[in-house]
């Protein structure tokens, strides 16, 4: 896998915290553990259910010594049982598979797409207009 990173970005790689001074392109040779400092999520972003999600499943990929694992297992169980919107289940679903078998930045993908879905939902009802007789 080919990485592209700018000058001063930062890579989450198997625990450790690498930050390029240059532009750099690094090669994977083998399967790890990483994630790309645009897509870690501070505490303060996580606003909403499936943020929370994202936020304990990023820790976990960021310090694969962490025991997160079992509270993100429940997470998903939690929010299984509280959305209806069958696009939101079936991706927690998918989560959780991927989950079960270490599969974290493929999960974090998968929520990553949920995110516009859930900001419909939360989103206000527009305001209605009463009509006078």
């Amino acid at each position: 896998m080919q990485l592209s990173l700018r000058a001063g970005e930062k890579l989450y790689l198997n625990g450790a915290v690498i930050k390029v001074d240059r532009k750099v392109s690094i090669e994977l040779m083998n399967d790890v553990t990483f994630l790309l400092e645009a897509h870690v999520m501070t505490p303060e972003q996580t606003t909403t259910p499936l943020r929370q999600l994202y936020f304990t499943i990023q820790v976990l990929l960021m310090d694969p010594n962490c025991e997160a694992g079992p509270q993100a297992e429940t997470m998903v169980g939690r929010l299984l049982d509280t959305f209806e919107n069958a696009e939101i289940k079936a991706g927690l679903r998918q989560v959780r598979d991927l989950l079960a078998v270490r599969r974290r930045f493929e999960a974090l993908k998968t929520i990553r797409r949920l995110f516009a879905v859930e900001a419909d939902i939360f989103a206000p009802a527009p305001p209605r207009i009463a009509m006078s007789a």
